[in-house]
């Protein structure tokens, strides 16, 4: 009998193995193994079920899902850090067939050899701390996310796909939070959710899937991990629009429906099932659903823990003014906290506060933004700066930034929403200033151990954001004021016989202002600010 193996990624065609004959494949990297089976089902996705049990060289097993690939064929696709001899052996729920059941084989892992930090560093996980993200060796992972949820479907081109990619990764991102599933603001199963492949599904309750649409979908998420970039994959959007009257620009849809009862609990957890068994092996991130609450919502999201071999970091993205613990009865499902905060002009005071009060709730758990105002529908220019800053100095594990037309794959012809609201193009929305100067912040915390840093308020005045390590470093941000306001910040509290030097960093551009030494302990009044529009000031530890 014969079994196809190939190791992913790598300039290497795909390489043929019996059943006796090890694979190889870097740490980290994905091996994939492919079966054809004996047997050919009326409809193999809902009547086959077929495990890998892998057994890692330290005696661990993992049970790691397999997927059907249309046809009579079968893959399962496994990655690990531990150098050595990894065994498998097949379960098919059919057990009478001989290619699926009980195939046994080795895949042997080698050191990995690149500067692709998610295979060199491994997956991420949640830190010890609970307050951030690394990983699996240690190394602390910094989430800077970027919303993509439609940017799956056919109007993002592949070639489109790259250059945004290309782009994100230019500019220091390093999460894209993407929809796998169904889509939010269309109508129940558009013919807009399709890719080069087609439909998702030829079925409403998920049980006739369409292999061709998550073979192209497998290519873009791969290629997000190439770029180094974290896929942060949402399982299908929570409702659907129907009821639609003819769009007069004066509002939304009149009706919501729950996929949840369309799809149904069992459907959802097909779906699920395949989306883990394909991407689980790669460096991903679940959110279970999006803008999803409720008791079913929190099934599901114990059905993806119990399922998946790797325990990824999970999620709910939840409804507006909740966060995602609200969004489940039970929170031990979810391993991190994410937020939907109001969209709009204005709104990014309500939503810095709101973080920071999730950040103090028990159990604790890294909490970020996974949503708030999009740049160019709404809040622009310094609201997204306030944001990142004051996510960052106020306890968030990451932020997660959205342009409008980067979110919606949006285009000249179709805007990808429904209604149709927002003309902007993906390619327009790329270039909005807020990706880049969220970036500039990343790229500057990343100088300091900004996984150590706590809020410290009372380091500053009222309406200023600080945080830092005592001793150390100080960050306060002083958010745009009015136009004619160039008063800089005041720092208090300072450390006795601690010698600071400061500077004065531009979030607009990256720029520093050098101010130089700072007297110890006291209050420290900085120099004026250098133009009336929001500053950080940094105070780090010099030589007495």
């Amino acid at each position: 009998m014969l079994i196809t193996a190939v190791a992913l990624p790598g300039p290497t065609p795909a390489t043929a193995a019996d059943a006796g004959q090890a694979l190889t494949a870097q740490a980290n990297c994905v091996a994939e193994v492919t079966l054809t089976s004996s047997v050919s089902y009326p409809n193999a996705f809902l009547e086959v079920t077929l495990d890998a049990l892998v057994t890692a060289p330290d005696g661990r097993q993992f049970k790691v899902p397999a997927f059907w690939a249309g046809g009579n064929l079968w893959r399962f696709r496994y990655a690990s850090g531990a150098v050595g001899t990894h065994a498998y052996r097949t379960e098919c729920s059919d057990t009478g067939n001989a290619t699926l059941h009980g195939v046994n084989g080795k895949i042997e892992i080698v050191p990995y050899h690149g500067d692709n930090p998610l295979y060199g560093h491994g997956p991420i996980r949640v830190a010890k701390d609970q307050r951030h993200f690394e990983h699996a060796d240690g190394t602390p992972f910094f989430w800077l996310g970027d919303t993509w949820w439609k940017n799956l479907c056919q109007r993002m081109t592949w070639e489109g796909f790259q250059q945004l990619a290309a782009d994100r990764k230019a500019k220091g991102f390093s999460v894209i939070q993407i929809v796998c599933g169904p889509y939010p603001d269309e109508g129940a199963f558009d013919t807009r959710w399709e890719n080069e492949g087609g439909m998702p599904y030829a079925t409403k309750d998920f049980s006739v899937i369409n292999p061709g649409y998550f073979t192209f979908a497998d290519r873009r998420i791969q290629h997000l991990v190439e770029a180094g970039m974290v896929p942060a994959i949402v399982g299908g959007w929570h409702s659907y629009k129907e009821a639609v009257k003819d769009f007069d620009g004066t509002g939304w849809p009149n009706q919501n429906f729950e996929y949840m009862h369309l799809i149904g609990e069992a459907g959802f957890k097909r779906h699920w099932r395949n989306l883990i068994a394909r991407y689980g092996a790669y460096p991903v991130v679940w959110m279970i659903g999006g803008e999803a609450a409720g008791p079913q919502w929190t099934e599901l999201a114990r059905y993806v823990r119990d399922t998946d071999p790797y325990h990824h970091p999970a999620t709910m993205h939840p409804p507006g003014g909740k966060t995602g613990r609200q969004a489940v009865t039970d929170p031990s499902v979810l391993s991190f906290d994410m937020l939907q905060t109001p969209h709009g002009d204005g709104t990014a005071g309500a939503a810095v506060a709101k973080l920071r009060g999730t950040c103090s709730s028990t159990p604790g758990m890294p909490v970020l933004i996974g949503e708030c105002s999009y740049e160019g529908q709404t809040a622009v220019g310094d609201a997204q700066r306030y944001l990142f800053w004051g996510c960052m100095l106020n306890g968030a594990a990451g932020h997660t930034y959205g342009a409008s037309g980067v979110w919606n794959a949006g285009t000249a012809t179709d805007p990808g929403t429904f209604p149709v609201w927002d003309w902007t193009t993906w390619a327009e929305g790329m270039n909005f200033l807020g990706s880049t100067q969220q970036g500039l912040g990343k790229k500057l915390l990343e100088k300091y151990p900004w996984w150590r840093f706590e809020p410290h308020p009372e380091w500053a005045e009222a309406g200023s954001f600080a945080a830092g390590i005592p001793g150390e470093v100080r960050f306060i941000y002083q958010p745009k004021r009015d136009i004619y306001d160039w008063n800089s910040p005041q720092v208090k509290g300072l450390e006795p016989n601690v010698p600071y030097h400061a500077f004065y960093f531009n979030p607009c551009n990256g720029m520093r202002h050098a101010i130089g030494a700072v007297a110890s302990g006291g209050t420290y009044k900085a120099p004026a600010l250098p133009s009336p529009q929001d500053w950080v000031l940094v105070l780090e530890r010099g030589k007495p």
